[in-house]
């Protein structure tokens, strides 16, 4: 694979970060991402989770591809998983810019997007493109607009109006960048969401459409008491998972880079250690009995393994290419599935939640 990006970072990095992210977008639906060639998967990365069949763990995390433009273009950079999103019913401009600030020093991003997108409408006719079921399952990430007095029915239409297009729905309930969005996660709350919810699937499939998994996206910013209300929200409903972890508010010590006190959520290699931690006790508290998406920090196979020791079964990441560009995803193929060998797991499956067993 003849890898580009260390020719075009300094361009790249010169420009505003979201007018690079903007342009990044243009190029990958150009088809230009697609000839970097990714390599084929190892066989001891197909995995199976929650009905789904996957050649890899790895997966992009939701916030690059907001309106479902360019889900093709990411699975051929070797991702074995991609997912879209956040959309909102209606289309919203989001939170004023400047809202995306690079950490160079950190190798960490802080975004406060506020769920910036296209709407339903338009991200439907991506989702028409593509073949749900394919070979590489794409999800579509559903959310709230800020204005909406109730947000829960909003989570509703998006996945009304979403049904059959989407290999699998995330709610995320956890961007920081929404007011009252994480509110979301209360016990209350978050039973009346997850019951309304279900009962859209349900109604789509006494319809005579199959079954799309459903799962949550929580922030790693949780006490004990959030963490024993979602997972016995996610047990009493059979969720069919979780995905840990959103970006975090918390500034952790040491920080260096002169956006540190930027307002918005925290991404990158700071969040690694914060969201694992948070994963194995998610893990924990629900018995290994939901199958879980490890997402924070992760920049190396050992990251990803790290993640699948703790309980993850599948694995996303995005800020980690702002350096290390999309030759990453190869090299955590190929350093994952070293680790697994080293350590005598055939698959993917017999590490999961090692760390906690």
């Amino acid at each position: 694979m003849i890898e580009l990006f260390p020719l075009v970072r300094p361009f790249i990095h010169s420009l505003d970060a979201e007018a690079a992210h903007t342009l990044t977008i243009k190029v990958l639906k150009m088809g230009l991402g697609g000839k970097l060639g990714a390599s084929k998967d190892p066989e001891n990365l197909r995995t199976n989770v929650f009905g789904l069949s996957f050649g890899n763990p790895i997966g992009l995390a939701a916030g690059f591809d907001k309106n479902a433009e360019i889900l093709s273009a990411a699975g051929e950079l070797g991702f074995g998983f991609t997912e879209a999103g956040t959309v909102t019913p209606e289309p919203q401009f989001g939170n004023e810019k400047p809202r995306l600030f690079r950490l160079n020093e950190d190798k960490a991003v802080i975004n406060r997007f506020g769920f910036n997108n296209e709407g339903l409408q338009y991200f439907s006719e991506g989702l028409k493109k593509l073949s749900p079921g394919g070979k590489k399952p794409f999800g579509a990430n559903v959310g709230a607009n800020k204005t909406t007095d109730d947000k829960t029915a909003d989570y509703v239409k998006g996945i009304r109006a979403l049904y059959g297009l989407a290999d699998y729905f995330t709610v995320n309930i956890s961007s920081p960048n929404t007011p009252g969005l994480r509110a979301l996660q209360s016990a209350a709350a978050l039973t009346d969401l997850v019951e309304r919810v279900l009962e859209a699937r349900a109604s789509e499939m006494k319809a005579g459409k199959a079954f799309i998994p459903i799962l949550v996206k929580i922030a790693p910013d949780l006490t004990q008491d959030d963490i024993a209300d979602i997972c016995g929200v996610a047990l009493s409903h059979k969720l069919d998972g979780l995905i840990v972890s959103n970006t975090t508010i918390v500034r952790p010590a040491g920080l260096k880079s002169n956006h540190r006190n930027e307002m918005g959520g925290l991404s990158g290699a700071p969040l690694m250690a914060p969201s694992t931690e948070m994963l194995g006790k998610i893990y924990k508290e629900t018995k290994g009995k939901i199958p879980l998406v490890g997402v924070g920090g992760i920049a190396s196979g050992a990251d990803a393994y790290a993640k699948i020791r703790a309980g993850a079964s599948l694995v996303q990441l995005y800020s980690a290419m702002v350096y290390e560009g999309p030759g990453l995803i190869d090299k955590i193929k190929r350093e994952l599935s070293a680790l697994l060998d080293r350590d005598g797991y055939r698959r993917v499956a017999d590490a999961v939640g090692a760390d906690q067993k």
